[in-house]
């Protein structure tokens, strides 16, 4: 009987033991997908942090949003950097313009390229050159206008009486032109294109210059029988004088000292 009980025993003990290792192989296999599903989970830690953080109630901003704060402040940036260029771009622009409209009348100092005296030191031993500084490079009037000696003159390209058209040479700083020399008579002729007023007229019997100097040299063609004088240069210089009324229409000269 002692035997039977034992075996009996026996055969429950390893009943028991064949039925609890079934039982640690379910929870060895449990174990195994928890690692693995934390796993899986760390691998896409970055995002969960990033998109899930928050601070109260109030999300903490991510890692992308700071990214797209940073683009719109360079965007920001960058507008107004152009903005303020075409800003600069459009006031030359509008300089110009006005500049174009209004051109150069007279001869400022600020648009010389030298000084007559700064000619001179550069050719001290040379007359000839001194009285002609346009042969330096010099400029010493506006666009438009002719450089002489000490002055500058402009040909108009239209007509004008006598008056006018010396109303027209004071509004740009000079008047009609004094001729008061053999080379600005002859430059003079060179340079115009037909009849053209000069700074002459008869004041009661006396032939007197705009600067009130009397005449002293003259070349008439024919004897003065009006009361302002023109320059022909359709003759030559030693007499291409001639006398027509002041209210007659023709072109004109102007000069500017300097």
């Amino acid at each position: 009987m002692e035997m039977q009980e034992i075996s009996i025993e026996t055969e429950k003990d390893k009943g028991q033991e064949e039925a609890t290792e079934p039982k640690l192989e379910v929870k060895t296999e449990a174990l195994e997908e928890v690692k693995s599903s934390e796993y899986e989970k760390l691998q896409s830690a970055s995002e969960d942090i990033y998109s899930e953080a928050y601070f109260g109630d109030a999300p903490l901003k991510t890692k992308a949003g700071k990214q797209s704060e940073g683009n719109v402040r360079l965007y920001r940036t960058g507008c107004f950097l152009l903005i303020t260029i075409c800003l600069v771009l459009l006031l030359v622009v509008m300089i110009l313009g006005v500049k174009l409209q209004t051109g150069s009348t007279v001869c400022p100092e600020r648009e010389r390229g030298c000084s007559y005296e700064q000619c001179k030191d550069r050719f001290p031993s040379s007359p000839s050159i001194q009285s002609r500084p346009e042969v330096l490079g010099c400029q010493q009037c506006s666009d438009g206008w002719l450089t002489f000696g000490r002055s500058c003159f402009y040909v108009s390209t239209y007509r004008l009486n006598w008056e006018n058209s010396q109303r027209t040479c004071t509004s740009r700083g000079g008047s009609l032109a004094v001729i008061t020399s053999q080379e600005v008579q002859e430059f003079l002729t060179e340079k115009g294109k037909g009849f053209h007023w000069i700074g002459l007229r008869k004041r009661e019997s006396t032939w007197t210059w705009v600067n009130g100097t009397v005449l002293q040299k003259s070349y008439w063609k024919d004897p003065p029988s009006q009361d302002c004088g023109i320059l022909s240069s359709k003759d030559p210089p030693e007499k291409n004088w001639i006398t027509v009324s002041c209210q007659a229409n023709a072109y004109f000269i102007c000069q500017v000292k300097f």
